[in-house]
């Protein structure tokens, strides 16, 4: 008996992957093919091909809509297609391995065809970044916040700045924290590259990263900071991914990655950062240090309004620094009222993005969010690293923001004299007793906090968060609304704890309809709403509408074959639960296959429910509803208690 082995996902990892790994297992049993498919969704990696399974195969469908590794299937006949034909086209995929008609993967040659849809949706250039921010992100949380735990417990106040003392623990743990930022740059770098090009990329890319973070190689005192890393990471990755097309003879192919591509990648960045790119950055920042000696005295606003923008506008990278430099400089020659503003300005961009985060939940994805609670910590001691993450996820929208805030700040602390005798930022500096006028600095680090805060949520949209973020990169998340939070503590824990093991634990009589009323999409929707708020299981219709609407708009949950999933998480919700619905005549949901909804089910689940509840049900759903025989039984109920004997088979 011939061997297939199959791997399933989709951008979401929710209903796409499972549906196409039941409808492969079916399509295998029927043409007499023993068949086993790994699912790559949001719960995580299931049912894992081994080495020995990979071994044995006779070849490898992969159908996904998003990047799958295929290294492991080096030397197999290998399809690369959507998941869509995975659910459509399982036969015809087991015939084209079954006839031979497929090319043998060669990793060394291969261009990666996984996820064609999804890349037209997807902008290739957002995904590569994403995938070096999403490596970055820790380096500087745990950078910043041991620095931050180093100053609070063993700063002391010097003319110098904010010193700890060299014998003390706290200078290690600080040691520990500036090494983590030193690592920043190139793992963001590092990890863009090897997004574009895969693992050949990544000692280009972080060794490109290194150099644009070090200005000595090319006579710079700031360096280029994360912009300049993105460039080397680009670069990196580019360069690699041309190296790695070159046509070279077989016996040079297996050192090609580990040897070759590396350093001939390497050379070439590192060349061009520090003889080309990196020469007229020197030069540029060297200009703007002269250009804002002289703007002191008559000019203070306008300096304010140059140097409030220069230290958001790259969150510690050359233009910050050599903002922060100038301000330093100025403290040396006795003038503390130019390093006041800057003071004020270091700690809006991350207190700002992090007060966002807390403001307006539904303009933040769940990684944003996490990120908010340590963007703002580190915005107390003067971390402007902490807004990185959200300006290089979204630099449109969140750059201006943050600059204007830090412009309102370091404007008002201008005009009201605001001085700092240390060379450092934020509340922290205040607290030791380095400010000169604490009230007025407090004041404006608050209004341009809260400017930043305000003008990001109005510039952003609305997000999609049902699921939560996966640890990769270029994952989708589903609808979420924030509403006011009534529930009492021990309900929470009661709902977080909450067991699904079938269907029948979250639905009743009460949440069946065998003969829903409604003739759009909308009036179906708000008449099984109406259930779920009729067994009290809403705080909030309108709330719990709006996200489902939210979901909607991301893409169709119109699975195709008369199913649609509609479904919400958020706050307004107050316990589990799925409406299922029927409408005989079927109506338009914009389904993938051009099929009315007839059976439709309506998930709800609380914001806060256990993490992987709602993919558990969608789960649930996906394999069992791949059964010809059980819609057709579904379709045919016409009591609530018919259809819910039927639906207790599901788990």
């Amino acid at each position: 008996m011939a061997k297939i082995l199959a791997v399933t996902a989709c951008p979401v990892g929710i209903a796409h992957t499972y549906m196409a790994a039941e409808n492969l297992q079916k399509a295998g049993e029927t043409l007499g093919v023993d068949i086993k498919v790994e699912t790559q969704g949001s719960i995580g990696v299931e049912n894992a091909l081994t080495e020995q399974d990979i071994a044995e195969a006779d070849g490898i469908i992969i159908a996904a809509d998003k990047e799958v590794p295929k290294d492991r299937f080096a030397g197999k006949k290998v399809i690369v297609t959507g998941v869509q034909d995975g659910i459509r086209k399982p036969e015809e995929l087991i015939k084209k391995i079954q006839s031979g008609d497929v090319p043998i993967y060669k990793p060394e040659l291969a261009t990666s065809n996984a996820g064609k849809q999804g890349a037209k949706k997807e902008n290739p250039i957002y995904k590569h970044l994403m995938s070096g921010v999403s490596y970055m992100v820790p380096f500087i949380v745990v950078g910043g916040l041991l620095i931050a735990l180093a100053l609070t417990l063993g700063g002391e106040q010097t003319p110098g700045g904010i010193v700890i003392p060299e014998d003390s623990i706290w200078h290690q743990i600080e040691a520990l924290g500036g090494t983590a930022f030193m690592f920043m740059v190139p793992i963001l770098a590092g990890f863009i590259a090897v997004s574009i090009a895969d693992r050949p990329g990544l000692v280009p890319g972080m060794i490109g990263g290194y150099i644009a973070n070090n200005g000595s190689f090319y006579g710079s005192e700031a360096g280029a900071g994360f912009i300049g890393g993105i460039i080397a990471g680009f670069l990196a990755g580019y360069v690699a991914l041309a190296i790695k097309k070159i046509k070279v003879p077989k016996a040079v192919q297996p050192v090609m990655p580990i040897i070759f591509i590396p350093i001939l990648s390497s050379v070439i960045v590192g060349l061009l950062f520090i003889y080309i790119i990196g020469g007229p950055v020197a030069q540029v920042f060297e200009g703007l240090t002269t250009w804002l000696s002289g703007m002191q005295g008559g000019s203070s606003i306008l300096l304010a309004v140059i140097l409030g923008a220069m230290i958001a506008v790259d969150m510690g990278g050359p233009f910050n620094k050599v903002a922060f430099l100038f301000g330093s400089a100025m403290i040396a020659e006795g003038n503390y009222e130019i390093m006041g503003p800057i003071a004020v300005a270091i700690c809006i961009p991350p207190i700002g993005l992090g007060l966002a985060t807390f403001i307006n939940k539904r303009k933040f994805n769940q990684t944003e969010r996490e990120a908010g609670k340590a963007s703002f910590t580190m915005g107390l001691f003067g971390i402007t690293e902490g807004a990185i993450p959200f300006a290089a996820q979204d630099p449109l929208r969140v750059i201006p923001s943050i600059m204007t805030g830090s412009i309102v700040g370091a404007v008002i602390a201008m005009i009201f004299n605001v001085g700092d005798r240390v060379a450092h930022g934020g509340p922290i500096v205040a607290v030791l007793g380095a400010v000169d006028n604490v009230l007025m600095f407090f004041v404006a680090a608050i209004i341009g906090s809260i400017v930043a805060a305000f003008m990001v949520i109005a510039l952003k949209k609305n997000v999609d968060n049902f699921a939560p973020a996966a640890a990769g990169v270029g994952e989708v998340s589903q609808a979420q609304v924030e509403v006011e939070e009534v529930k009492p503590e021990e309900k929470l824990e009661e709902i977080n704890n909450l067991e699904i093991n079938k269907l029948t634990d979250i639905t009743s009589l009460d949440l069946i309809e065998t003969n829903l009323e409604g003739s759009t999409q909308e009036s179906i929707i708000d008449e099984m709403i109406e259930k779920l708020d009729g067994a009290g299981v809403l705080q909030s219709k309108e709330d719990f509408k709006q996200a489902i609407l939210n979901r909607e708009a991301q893409s169709s949950t119109g699975l195709g074959m008369n199913i649609a999933i509609p479904h919400g998480k958020s706050p307004a919700v107050k316990r589990p639960a799925v409406v299922f619905g029927i409408k005989r005549d079927g109506v338009d949901w914009k389904s993938l296959d051009g099929t009315d909804a007839k059976l439709i089910f309506m998930i709800a689940v609380p914001e806060k429910s256990a993490g992987d509840a709602h993919l558990k049900i969608l789960q649930m759903l996906s394999r069992k509803l791949m059964d010809d025989n059980f819609r057709e039984q579904l379709l045919n109920v016409t009591m609530k208690q018919d259809a819910l004997k039927l639906l207790e088979t599901i788990e």
